[in-house]
């Protein structure tokens, strides 16, 4: 018996030979890499039967080898990937070609294939798989389809910014945005409404849960695709990438039995993670933890997860009103958006519970003035608030192509700092996908209320007041923070001016 060698898949290099039918050496799982610089034949260590016969039949004299079972997933993956690319290269399908796959796609959606492995199926569909696998390749948070005048464009949100991934034909994003339609329950021959739905699909023997929103605009719809993450994508509480003094004061922050958390910020500064990340530091066998959110982005362990309809007239405040029913330990409730739930959670704290949730502030201070505009009483807030954090998600430069520059006098006194600084400055490469960044870092100014703050902040009249009351209590805002990371070469100035280093 002959006893073919492994290859240590980190010096491999994907190799596609000439000539040679990609679909059908998929088909007999055959494939080909270059390792120190010699062309191997690579074959499944189990089930090599049909691979060999195709080798013979195809009379090839690369030697031939094995791979880790990982690494030849991932060379198969890589192969499935490049023979996709081919085909959407070489079709160009019509609406007959998609129509007449509806059927068997419902029956594909129901038999809940990987649809990398979907080799058969037609191009349109084999297009859409792409996008999703590319997008989770690339660490994207959300897909965007959009229908312009003349022609479609698919862009990836990644670090929190939009990036261009390919311009379409108008004929081909209406084909994908049906598509899209179908595997979400949709009616697809809806065009002048709004739809939302939700789908899951398995990309790379994944599970992806992805929310879809569609909207109709003058040129034609566009779809939002938000992938949401998985269980094991939460962060633990000292991987939130917040600095070491901060995460102590997390975690002191957590050791109470009742009373609220807040987590502020802007949409898409990481607060539904941070509070996700609290909630796995919290749960215990013993406890009771309910949470209601709009969506439920993550499907957390030792969690009951509620999801707000407000078609069936579940709302925030609807929902909550209904756990305090269930006997919870602790709640976490997306956001406070209205005066009804404030209430109701300012109550839930005062009856023994601890509530997380979020609130949209620019700063941690101005969650106060936030809660007291909603109609609650100072005395209240000071007695149930516990702490409050304002984050921001910093994308990095990328370590591979940054420049390192002189900060112009201008820009200095823009930041009120001294003159011939030196900066860098986001310039993009293969490994960023000339972005020029890569990554992100997350900033968090935080503030926690104890027996000597909570009367100075009862009898203080503003937001700027208990602002200037913290600065001389040494607390870190984040203006000063993203001045750091920019003197330390970590960002750019176009990234702390687009996260906003400009006090509000």
């Amino acid at each position: 018996m002959i006893v073919f060698p492994f290859l240590d898949e980190t010096g491999i290099v994907v190799h596609y030979p000439e000539n040679i039918d990609t679909s059908v050496c998929i088909r007999h799982s055959l494939l080909f890499c270059s390792y120190a610089e010699v062309t191997y034949a690579i074959i499944p260590e189990a089930d090599h039967l049909s691979a060999l016969q195709l080798y013979n039949k195809l009379f090839l004299t690369y030697p031939i080898a094995h791979l880790s079972h990982a690494g030849y997933e991932n060379l198969y993956l890589k192969f499935l990937e490049h023979k996709t690319d081919q085909d959407i290269s070489q079709s160009t399908p019509s609406n007959s070609d998609f129509i007449d796959e509806e059927l068997s796609l419902v029956d594909f959606i129901k038999n809940s294939a990987d649809l990398l492995s979907s080799e058969e199926s037609a191009p349109i569909i084999k297009f859409v798989n792409t996008i999703f696998y590319q997008a989770i390749k690339r660490k994207a948070s959300d897909i965007h389809i959009e229908t312009h005048e003349k022609k479609g464009e698919v862009r990836f949100r990644i670090d929190g910014a939009l990036i261009k991934h390919i311009d379409l034909d108008k004929n081909i994003i209406d084909l994908i945005i049906s598509r899209i339609k179908v595997i979400s329950a949709l009616d697809i021959s809806e065009k002048r409404l709004p739809q939302d739905g939700r789908t899951q699909v398995k990309v790379a023997g994944k599970n992806l849960d992805i929310r879809v929103s569609v909207l109709p605009t003058y040129h034609g719809e566009r779809v939002v695709l938000r992938l949401l993450m998985q269980a094991s994508s939460i962060p633990a509480l000292r991987e939130l990438g917040f600095d070491e003094k901060t995460t102590s004061e997390f975690e002191e922050l957590l050791k109470f039995s009742h009373g609220i958390i807040l987590v502020t910020g802007p949409t898409g500064s990481g607060k539904s993670t941070t509070l996700h990340s609290f909630l796995q530091q919290l749960a215990t066998p013993e406890k009771n933890i309910i949470s209601i959110e709009d969506p439920v982005e993550y499907d957390a362990p030792h969690v009951s997860q509620i999801a707000v309809n407000t078609k069936a007239g579940l709302s925030f405040a609807s929902g909550l009103r209904s756990i305090l029913r269930q006997d919870p330990d602790i709640i976490m409730i997306g956001e406070i958006r209205d005066s009804e739930t404030a209430h109701i959670a300012i109550q839930a704290a005062m009856t023994g519970h601890l509530v997380l949730s979020t609130l949209h502030t620019n700063n941690a201070t101005a969650a106060l003035t936030r809660l007291a505009d909603m109609g609650i009483d100072k005395f209240l807030i000071t007695s149930t608030l516990i702490g409050v954090l304002a984050q921001r998600l910093v994308r990095k430069l990328c370590p591979e192509c940054k420049e390192i520059v002189t900060l112009s006098d201008v820009d200095a006194d823009e930041l009120a700092i001294e003159h011939g600084h030196s900066v860098a400055h986001p310039k993009g490469c293969v490994h960023c996908h000339y972005t020029g960044y890569q990554g992100r870092v997350a900033i968090g100014e935080f503030f926690m209320l104890d027996d000597t703050l909570r009367p100075l902040l009862k009898n203080s009249d503003n937001d700027f007041e208990i602002r200037e009351m913290m600065r001389l209590r040494g607390m870190q805002f984040l203006s000063h923070q993203l001045i750091a990371l920019l003197l330390n070469h970590t960002t750019g100035l176009d990234e702390i001016i687009r996260v906003g280093v400009k006090e509000a």
